[in-house]
């Protein structure tokens, strides 16, 4: 149990080959030094990992884990973290959900799952308050994502003669047939990253279902319910998540994106798509969107609901957009709508899924692998989802993603990875502290672990996107922010008000523009910060999570605190992939993106990685090799 509120004290090890449930054991201080989610995840995984597991092997663990602002009310305090040992990058891989499933493991009483071994046949398990009931699966196994969910809530309906509140995870048939880019489903959102989907399949579970009716404690409730009042009123005024968000959802950037050049095209040659307007934001909310949707305890509502062969669904985010727009020159926005709830209801990952299919079309217009994919030939595509999935035909292959495939035809060079995780759909040459981010990204070339350097550069600021000034620290503080908020159990949405609201809104001023020329020279003040923290023992009114920590759970936080924490989180996962063989020989990106120029004519145009590299490498504290040192972690509490 624990002292704090916030937690509700209980940490589990499912072993799914014996079906026994124990205590996994957590103590007070850890939740102080990891406060939750992904980085007790990281920590979990360092204690138990010995650099010989494999993806797929019974002494992988699958860790589900909630925050401690999960619960409580806090605005967007949805979110639940899955991670794992990846099939696609075979390293450990975090993937965020802001399904429901994270709520009501709390209500069950519970903080996390520890899941190990592997179910002698296909299984679900149901959790209520404090008891496992394994189910077979047998079924369900072949349903697709909708199909099981309305399944598994129709039994737990008739078992209880009511409707039964509770939250779900599932896959479909891409994870159950180990596709490496498989897909965690809870309600409509996706666990989507680096293959979670696909270790649930190797591992037959099926799916899992949680209820209960515990309350979430919370150590003051006036002070927390007076700042989460005013917190919800400060990230509804903001010109991000009160307007931006709500009206276009991250779709919005489509346009922004375009103009700045960073629009992912034709397999990340270029950095603008000629028809983005087709598929962009503004198209899908005027003609498409029938209304707004937001996870629990959310105010931004950024989701968007659409009308997909008679069926009100879940619309595409940003990615999908792109990657399935320009990516492959695609204009048919209602085609993306379509592929969007073929591939959720598949479970498999839309940005992965995308850029494999980016290349195989590329591999193919070059002749290294025919395989009848084209850019701008849509027909087929849906097939070739389904394929994916079910493993037939090309699909075999294509399910094994574009690094694999690129070891095997050739094509390296613009197979637009980082260790085996396809990149975002933002292109980098054109915004260098992001390429910086997916290349040192602990899980691969993922936008937000790489700390989501765009928003400085270009999509919130404007500070100098080609310089590669300040941009390796900045990337360190953003990548520990990141950590920080997803610890409690948000969405990093709310993170984006530490930018102020007049430097968004008025990008012309003045004022503005003097931060965006300051910016490039902050790299010495942020070393500083992060070599002495304790400069920084105060709250900040721009990052309400420290406050929010201390009213909910009665644990000691301040700015230094939450930072510290999220840089022992980046840290302890950066460990865990020292065990699986990561250095900084793995910290790359394509040759696409470092040695050709996205404008022939402006050689600054591409990433200069290695530059940055360096200075990173030195600004977290690591070895040349790019790793935390025996010294670093012991400075840290990792060991």
């Amino acid at each position: 149990m624990t002292k704090y509120s916030g937690y509700m004290g209980k940490v589990l090890m499912v072993d799914l080959s014996k079906s026994l449930i124990s205590e996994y054991p957590w103590s007070d201080e850890d939740r102080e030094l990891y406060i939750g989610a992904k980085a007790m995840a990281s920590k979990i995984m360092f204690d138990n990992f010995t650099g010989k597991e494999t993806a797929f092997s019974e002494d992988n663990l699958i860790i589900v884990s909630t925050g401690p602002l999960t619960g409580t009310g806090a605005p967007c305090s949805n979110r639940f973290n899955i991670s794992t040992l990846s099939p696609l990058t075979g390293i450990t891989t975090s993937s965020n959900c802001g399904g429901n499933f994270g709520y009501y493991l709390k209500k069950a009483g519970i903080d996390a799952l520890v899941i190990r071994g592997k179910c002698p046949v296909p299984t679900w398990i149901e959790i209520k308050n404090d008891k496992f009931f394994f189910h077979e699966a047998g079924d369900l196994w072949g349903m697709k994502v909708s199909q099981s969910q309305e399944e598994l809530q129709r039994r737990m309906n008739e078992a209880r003669k009511c409707r039964v509140k509770c939250g779900m995870l599932s896959i479909g048939p891409a994870g159950e047939n180990m596709v490496k880019y498989a897909a965690v489903i809870s309600g409509e959102r996706a666990a989507g990253r680096a293959g979670v989907g696909a270790v649930f399949g190797s591992k037959n579970l099926k799916a899992m279902v949680a209820t209960g009716n515990h309350e979430v404690p919370v150590f003051d409730p006036e002070k927390t319910t007076k700042l989460y009042q005013k917190w919800t009123e400060t990230l509804r005024k903001h010109p991000l998540t009160g307007n931006q968000l709500p009206k276009m959802g991250t779709a919005g950037l489509v346009s922004p994106m375009q103009m700045r050049g960073i629009l992912s095209t034709r397999n990340y040659a270029y950095g603008q798509y000629e028809h983005f307007d087709k598929v962009s934001g503004e198209v899908l909310a005027e003609d498409y969107n029938i209304v707004n949707k937001g996870c629990m305890s959310c105010p931004i509502k950024c989701a968007r609901t659409v009308n997909v062969e008679g069926q009100e669904v879940k619309g595409p985010e940003l990615e999908t957009l792109g990657l399935l727009g320009g990516g492959i020159m695609n204009d048919n926005l209602e085609l993306i709508l379509k592929w969007n709830y073929e591939l959720d209801e598949l479970g498999m990952d839309t940005i992965s899924a995308a850029s494999t299919l980016a290349w195989a079309m590329e591999a193919n217009e070059q002749g290294l692998w025919k395989n009848g994919l084209s850019f701008g030939k849509t027909a087929n595509i849906s097939k070739t989802f389904e394929n994916i999935a079910y493993r037939r035909g090309i699909g075999n292959e294509l399910a094994e993603g574009s690094r694999w495939l690129s070891e095997k035809y050739g094509g390296k060079d613009f197979a637009i990875q980082s260790k085996g995780l396809e990149l975002a759909a933002y292109e980098p040459r054109r915004s260098v502290g992001q390429g910086l981010g997916y290349a040192v990204s602990n899980r691969g070339g993922c936008h937000l672990n790489g700390g989501y350097l765009v928003i400085v550069e270009n999509l919130g600021l404007n500070a100098d996107p080609q310089t590669p000034h300040a941009k390796a620290d900045l990337c360190m503080l953003m990548q520990d922010l990141m950590e920080s908020v997803s610890m409690t159990g948000q969405c990093l949405f709310t993170s984006y008000a530490v930018f102020p609201s007049f430097l968004i809104s008025k990008p012309n001023s003045v004022v503005t523009k003097t931060v965006n020329k300051v910016i490039p020279f902050l790299g010495p003040v942020v070393r500083i910060l992060n070599k002495f923290p304790g400069i920084a023992s105060f709250h900040l009114f721009l990052l309400p999570h420290t406050k929010a920590i201390e009213y909910a759970t009665g644990m000691k936080c301040n700015l230094a605190r939450f930072i510290r924490a999220g840089e022992r989180s980046y840290n302890v996962e950066r460990a865990v992939n020292a065990k699986f063989g990561v250095s900084a020989a793995m910290d790359t990106l394509p040759k696409r993106l470092t040695n050709v120029p996205q404008d022939p004519k402006d050689p600054s145009t591409k990433v200069p990685l290695e530059v940055m590299k360096k200075v990173y490498y030195e600004a977290r504290g690591w070895d040349k090799n790019g790793l935390p040192t025996e010294e670093k972690l012991r400075k840290m509490k990792i060991i």
